[in-house]
Parts: C-alpha cells; structure tokens; sequence
C-alpha cells in the first residue's frame, strides 16, 4: 500500500474528495480522512487499513478497547472510530430497506468490491422482502472464500429470515463464478429448502459490475 506522501496532491484522499465528492472515495481513504493522520512510525493509509481489516472480520462491531488494540492507534483515533460507527449506525441503517429484485442489495454491498480479498456477505430478509441486516459471514483469501451452509444460516434463523440473499466479491476482477461458486449455491440453496429459509439469489461482484444467478437462471 502506498504511503500518503507518495500520492500525488490530487490523489491524497481529502482532495480527492473535494474534486469528486465522498462517495469517489475507497473505505480506506475515507477512514484516512477520519483519522487526519498517522503517527510516527505509521502511516495513516496504513492505519486506516488495519482499521478495516479489522472492521470486517467483526461486521463493524469494534469495541473501543478492540480498537485500542490497532497498532497505530491510540485513545484520541480510537474514540473517534468509535464515535463515527455509532453515528452511522443511528443514522444510516439498511433495516427496512425493501429488496424488489436482488441486485437491489448491490448499494449495501458494493463497499466490499475494492478488497483484495474475498468477503462473503449475507442478507437477511423478512418476509416482505426488508433486509433485515447484512453481515460479512467470511473473509477468505485473494481469490477463495470458504463458507458453509451452517455459517451462513446461523444468523438468519437466530434474525427469524424468511429469505437471504448472499454475496462474495471477485478480487481477480472476472464476474464468471467458479466451480465452487456453483457448488456453494446448490449446497445453500438446499440447506435453505430444509430450514425453510429461502435463498432469492447469489451474487458476485466486483467494481464494474456484477453477476446474478438468478438472472442466468442458475438459481
């Protein structure tokens, strides 16, 4: 990852912000602008990557002491976070949120198209198709996430779900689900026929774009 000072100006992340607007930003470049800077020994962008890291393996559910625990991160950035998450969480929620078609689900989700590793996600949905929550079930490696069925149902039967939409970035950049990918959604989707939990659509994205299984008819 490159360092803040080897950006050029119009990269560096409150620039680039105030050229084309917040939502031009990465996850990582808007925690950089929360954080203001690093410290001595690190880096801010390096700082504010550890951040998310960590933020996805907890589905955002850091405590300030878990925080604290960040290197790089003391009291002053720790509270901050803290204080940031809780502020999104009473303000900008996906609960309730009406899912018409699955791919509505892409403006939840599509955060998690720029990471280098694959996250897979899972929609918990009611039965007039309001999402519910939405979780990070699995954060795997470059190009693979290993999940099963148990891990992704856990949730949505505790959440009482009628439906789940799930969903796994592509760090490789192609949109062709793999073979496993196939084999996942099969496994899923029975999984859901004997819980009584329906699975509505498995997508895989990336930031150009995604690919529906239900919209192949694969689902």
């Amino acid at each position: 990852m490159k360092k803040i000072e080897d950006l050029s100006k119009s990269e560096r992340p409150r620039e680039k912000l105030e050229a084309k607007g917040p939502q031009a930003l990465s996850d990582i470049e808007l925690l950089a602008i929360l954080l203001g800077s690093g410290t001595k020994d690190h880096d801010v962008l390096t700082v504010a990557g550890r951040i998310l890291k960590a933020l996805d393996g907890q589905n955002e559910k850091l405590s300030l002491e878990e925080l604290k625990k960040i290197e790089g991160v003391g009291p002053a950035k720790a509270t901050l976070i803290a204080a940031a998450l809780e502020f999104s969480r009473r303000r900008i929620r996906p609960e309730g949120v009406r899912i018409s078609f699955p791919p509505d689900v892409l403006p939840l989700i599509r955060h998690f198209a720029d990471r280098k590793q694959e996250h897979f996600i899972c929609v918990s949905l009611n039965g007039a198709n309001e999402v519910i929550t939405c979780r990070v079930v699995s954060v795997g490696l470059v190009n693979q996430s290993q999940v099963h069925p148990r891990e992704v149902f856990a949730d949505p039967i505790t959440d009482r779900a009628s439906a789940i939409i799930v969903a796994h970035n592509h760090p490789s950049g192609s949109l062709e689900p793999s073979r496993e990918d196939m084999e996942m959604t099969r496994q899923l989707r029975s999984a859901g026929e004997i819980l009584g939990i329906r699975l509505l659509d498995h997508i895989v994205f990336n930031q150009k774009g995604y690919y529906s299984f239900l919209e192949q008819n694969q689902i």
